[in-house]
């Protein structure tokens, strides 16, 4: 009876210790869902992920930093010009980032955006700084329109994927006039601290 005693006790204790990156359930998946909740209830994904820095203690002070990544300029292609009411031949820009926190990258995004609905001064600031684009464009008065939001984590996982979110969306200026298409994909690193 002991022998067996033991031996269960054994099978729990490796059941709930963390292993690597490995989920113990609920909890890293509840995490992701929370995130993924807050995502979805507010147009800036840029301070949502300060407030979540912020809150699991990733750099002091939480500040998001927009890093360029190298790569290819992706061209609006059909579906970008439409989702954006881009007139034909109207300019628009691809801008691709690593939203950071600290050391911990959080998110990678594509943005496609219309410069003509922006001022010069955010023009510039786009060009030539680490700055989001949410952060610069909040003088917009902005509000996002969510086209996909998805988990990347599945119930059967026994690890935790590198991408665990995706969200497509438009942002839109305050009358409703759409400037800007973002994919963003969320890292498993929004698990990083507390």
């Amino acid at each position: 009876m002991r022998g067996w005693f033991w031996a269960a006790l054994a099978l729990v204790a490796c059941a709930v210790a963390p292993a690597g990156n490995a989920l113990s359930p609920p909890e890293p998946r509840a995490l992701i869902a929370e995130l993924n909740a807050d995502l979805l209830a507010h147009d800036s994904a840029t301070e949502t992920l300060r407030r979540w820095c912020a809150r699991r203690h990733l750099a002091d002070p939480p500040k998001i930093v927009a890093e360029r990544l190298p790569g290819p300029d992706k061209p609006a292609g059909a579906e970008v010009r439409r989702l954006l009411h881009a007139a034909p031949g109207e300019e628009i820009r691809y801008r691709r980032v690593a939203l950071a926190c600290g050391a911990h990258v959080l998110s990678h995004a594509d943005n496609w955006y219309r410069p003509g609905r922006l001022t010069a001064p955010m023009n510039a600031e786009l060009d030539t700084t680490d700055h989001p684009f949410g952060l610069v464009v909040r003088p917009l008065g902005f509000h996002r329109v969510t086209l996909s939001a998805e988990l990347l984590v599945s119930p059967g996982d026994r690890t935790v994927p590198s991408d665990v979110i995706r969200h497509r969306a438009v942002l839109e200026t305050a009358d409703g006039e759409p400037f800007s298409l973002v994919v963003e994909t969320y890292t498993s690193h929004v698990l990083d601290g507390e």
